[in-house]
């Protein structure tokens, strides 16, 4: 078994460490301390990439490294709702390693999260946050139930007590009656200061929270007692613009706090910083959580600077509202790269690291505990299916191992593995790999249905029309589009445009293409593989003449290679300008990208008959069309991802381009310019260029 509780992450070196440890002053894999890279101002360092690209593996690798050896928080903020939310869970992951318990931050929490109607789940709910915060603190022994049952007695008493006053009665701001829409704040405050702090720090604290809400408290005529505490969380209850001020104040104590813990002795031992890992900030309160930090320390008055590492993940790229943010590539890290404020604006803070994909030579180092020998064109074909998308090539290194596992074990079923069996192999639990990688890249099942056979049309209108044609449920009026949408809203793509196929990331448009093939039901179904590609053939043939190459496209996935060739000699012998050389050029190289049908329906020989093995098979046309006949196979079968580039091979794509420009009048220099430069293009799996006239 290959999987192991601390997978190694590869092409990640310069993030783990380099920059993570100049910003914390610990080192990732040691336990020393190196000099910090960022003496003051920090950056909040925002990872970004697509789904799959190791966003979250590099925050739990941090976290697994280091837990224990500083003050460290990791959360997922799409699994919250508010940044209130956030800022409790960061307290009550932070408060025990840190040498101060948020004496600023927790009145503000508690004022928000204790208030509730008078009705017992509300009490229960408001009673458990605020019990959860005093046992993170160490304010309160014993179990959160037990203190979350006594909190809640506490502050009922105090409302029955206040509910016997009269108005006038008691000091100010020590209770109200119940008639007091504030009154459950009061007593929940006054709670707080009288059991949890002491008298001397309870005016300071109340104090920086008087002068945020003072202006507003005289515009309102707010009742005399009524202070900044109880303004915040009126302000929060209120929701929209009053609840993202009320949001920033308690980041700012937040902040404040995490400053006001490290003592000057710790500054000058140069003790750890705090760490935050914050994953999936494209959600709405991470994005908040992240937006009110770096507001905070653009602060122009700002004369001190709070020592918090934030390092976040973000699906997809950058805000677009980030226009001061500093951008940066993950070999920049290395060395004296040194990050600095560039500008005022609150973005200016944000220090953007795209991850990259992996390398080849990544890909071999994954394969490398294989135990048996593997294919030598393994790796460079998994590296091309995949673009080193890390998830994806991840999951088929660990497919490649079990199956190399399966035959040093001598396991029947279990053959020699070859780079055209990569998207075949299954995982060690036996799921086909090709859709446990889908499942994750796409994580909406309805939509990945979707996909799959739209995946098969050229572009949106043929998608549409196939849509219609499969009769895919659903609400919408228009399931392609739907299907574009949420590409989109994945961050998978920026916009889809209307003559390409609806995927048009090529991993993920491979995955789809394969599962339709693997899933295809058979030549009686509406959703076959052979149904679905003559409907689409049938569909470009109504739509002119620009739709050919698209038809005949279609008619060679559906393993119909005669009437292909029949067509392009056809338009080799009749057409005789320049111009239409190109256009046939391109027809050929456009066809040739078919997908192969499903193993089941069909034997694939295109490596074979290129080579001219089945020469004999075709005694019924002539060498021309048996030339074309060979040059389509080969450019068909090197057209697949994962197939190896064979010299041979391509050195006979050249050949037969070669021979058919010396039997055409007209054609001679397009097509010797495409035999000399085509078979290179091959080896390299590069696009096949068209000839200049």
């Amino acid at each position: 078994m290959h999987t192991s509780e601390a997978p190694r992450l590869y092409a990640r070196d310069p993030l783990l460490h380099s920059l993570v440890p100049g910003l914390t002053g610990l080192a990732y894999a040691k336990r020393v301390r190196v000099p910090w890279e960022y003496d003051k101002d920090l950056p909040v360092v925002l990872l970004t990439g697509r789904h799959g690209m190791g966003r979250t593996a590099v925050l739990a690798a941090l976290e697994r490294h280091y837990t224990g050896r500083l003050p460290l928080a990791h959360l997922d903020t799409a699994a919250s709702g508010l940044v209130v939310e956030l800022l409790e869970e960061l307290v009550c992951a932070l408060a025990p390693d840190l040498g101060r318990r948020f004496p600023l931050l927790l009145p503000g929490l508690v004022a928000v999260a204790g208030g509730h109607r008078d009705n017992e789940p509300e009490r229960s709910r408001a009673a458990a946050r605020v019990a959860r915060l005093l046992v993170a603190c160490a304010l309160e022994p014993g179990s959160r139930a037990e203190v979350a049952q006594t909190w809640s007695s506490r502050v009922r008493a105090r409302l029955e007590e206040a509910s016997g006053r009269t108005e006038t009665e008691g000091p100010p701001g020590a209770a109200r009656p119940h008639h007091d829409p504030h009154a459950v704040h009061y007593a929940v405050l006054a709670e707080y200061f009288e059991r949890y702090t002491r008298a001397r720090s309870a005016a300071p604290l109340r104090q920086w929270y008087e002068e945020r809400y003072a202006e507003s408290a005289r515009n309102a005529q707010a009742p005399e007692g009524q202070d900044g505490l109880v303004r915040l969380a009126e302000w929060f209850h209120r929701g929209g613009d009053y609840r993202r001020a009320a949001e920033q104040t308690l980041v700012h104590a937040f902040l404040e706090d995490i400053e006001a813990a490290r003592s000057k002795w710790q500054r000058l031992n140069r003790d750890p910083r705090p760490l935050v890992l914050l994953d999936n900030t494209h959600s709405a309160a991470g994005e908040r959580l992240i937006d009110l930090i770096l507001e905070y320390r653009a602060r122009p008055e700002a004369s001190h600077h709070d020592p918090l590492v934030v390092v976040a993940t973000r699906l997809g790229d950058a805000p677009p509202a980030a226009t001061d943010a500093v951008r940066c590539e993950l070999p920049d890290l290395v060395g004296p790269f040194s990050w600095r404020r560039t500008g005022h604006a609150p973005s200016a803070g944000l220090l953007v690291v795209p991850l990259t994909p992996l390398s080849r030579d990544d890909i071999l180092l994954m394969l490398d505990s294989a135990s048996v020998p593997l294919h030598p064109y393994l790796a460079s074909a998994l590296h091309t299916v995949t673009g080193g998308h890390p998830l994806a090539c991840a999951l088929l290194c660990e497919a490649v191992l079990t199956r190399a596992d399966a035959v040093a074990a001598g396991a029947r079923d279990a053959g020699p593995l070859g780079p055209r069996d990569l998207l075949d192999l299954t995982t060690e639990d036996g799921d086909p790999v090709s859709r446990v990688i889908l499942e994750r890249l796409l994580p909406a099942q309805h939509q990945r249905q979707r996909l799959v056979p739209l995946s098969l049309a050229r572009d949106s209108t043929a998608a549409q029309a196939l849509a219609a044609h499969l009769r895919l449920d659903g609400p919408e009026q228009l399931p392609a589009n739907a299907a574009a949408d949420y590409l989109e809203s994945e961050q998978w793509q920026h916009e889809t445009p209307q003559d390409r196929p609806l995927a048009a990331d090529p991993l993920l448009h491979t995955l789809l293409v394969h599962e339709a093939r693997r899933t295809s039901q058979g030549s009686e179904s509406r959703r076959g593989w052979q149904e679905i590609h003559g409907f689409l053939r049938r569909h470009h043939t109504t739509r002119g003449e620009d739709s050919e190459a698209d038809a005949l496209r279609h008619t060679l996935a559906a393993g119909d290679a005669r009437t292909v060739v029949a067509a392009l000699s056809e338009e080799y012998h009749s057409e005789q300008d320049r111009p239409s050389a190109l256009r046939w050029l391109d027809c050929l190289r456009y066809a040739a990208t078919a997908p192969a049908p499903p193993s089941a329906d069909w034997a694939d020989v295109r490596a074979a008959t290129a080579a001219g093995a089945h020469d004999d098979r075709y005694q019924d046309i002539d060498e021309i069309d048996r030339c074309i006949n060979r040059l389509l196979h080969g450019l068909w079968y090197l057209s697949d991802a994962h197939a190896e580039p064979e010299a041979d091979l391509c050195d006979d794509i050249g050949a037969e381009l070669a021979f058919l420009s010396l039997r055409h009048q007209t054609w001679r220099a397009v097509l010797s310019q495409a035999a000399r430069t085509w078979p290179a293009a091959a080896r390299e799996k590069r696009p096949l260029p068209l000839p200049e006239l």
